[in-house]
């Protein structure tokens, strides 16, 4: 038997609910994958696009499940598998001036079915750290970092890609925004300075904000914060499953 057979890197436009009502069109990369017994010598290939094209118009999370069971039953598959990765982007403003600006943040959506089915979703925010040890031994200042934290989350009910956004920010030192001027800069570099957080710290913290959050049933969390004094990076992950 196969594991996994089918299209990799599919290029196609998908459209998102926002919790403000509107959808939003961005373009994904999308993987589809059903298993293959040993008895068959090969699948059909071209029935990956007949069902992506199925939804030409625009490919809804919400029905990302729909399309990986209708994809098991054309394939007569055991199992069939859909990733999709693709930039959402988030209106944030300025703390201090309120200018608008669009963040970027890259999810991903894995679903697999199999007579069950499994979807967790990825979400990779940016962030500012600042180092407590650095603040800590310094007469003046203390060096901080970019960070990506990540998070994989299985859920109950609803959950926005804004509502993950916001907790994962909430976890580093400061949030990072696309458009600041002097009153904005002069705030996050404060709020950096009197949140100083170590890698672990981030991800401690945002465990507890995911253990809170009873939509949530399991995770897969982590943080790399990319050093600005040291030749190499940071990094931290914690897995759990709430269901037991």
């Amino acid at each position: 038997m196969i594991d996994k057979v089918g299209v990799k890197d599919v290029t196609y436009p998908i459209t998102l609910k926002t919790p403000c009502g509107r959808g939003q069109r961005t373009v994904a990369r999308i993987n589809m994958y059903v298993s293959l017994p040993a008895e068959r010598k090969g699948t059909h290939m071209s029935r990956f696009l007949e069902v992506l094209n199925e939804y030409a118009d625009g490919i809804r999370p919400d029905r990302l499940a729909e399309m990986c069971r209708q994809l098991r039953a054309v394939l007569d598959a055991e199992v069939a598998h859909i990733e999709m990765e693709f930039t959402y982007f988030i209106k944030k403003l300025a703390p201090v001036t309120q200018q608008p600006g669009l963040m970027d943040y890259a999810v991903r959506f894995v679903c697999e079915a199999n007579g069950r089915q499994d979807f967790v979703m990825s979400v990779t925010a940016p962030a500012t750290s600042l180092c407590p040890c650095s603040k800590e031994i310094s007469s003046f200042g203390a060096h901080n970092q970019r960070c990506l934290i990540t998070a994989d989350v299985r859920f109950r009910e609803m959950l926005w890609i804004e509502d993950l956004v916001e907790i994962l920010e909430s976890s580093a030192s400061c949030e990072v925004y696309s458009v600041l001027k002097r009153p904005d800069e002069k705030f996050v570099t404060e709020e950096a300075f009197n949140n100083p957080k170590f890698v672990e710290d981030i991800v401690r913290d945002l465990a507890v904000a995911l253990n809170r959050d009873d939509r949530i049933t399991w995770y897969h969390i982590r943080s790399e914060n990319f050093e600005s004094i040291h030749n190499h990076n940071a990094y931290a992950e914690i897995t759990r499953d709430k269901r037991g």
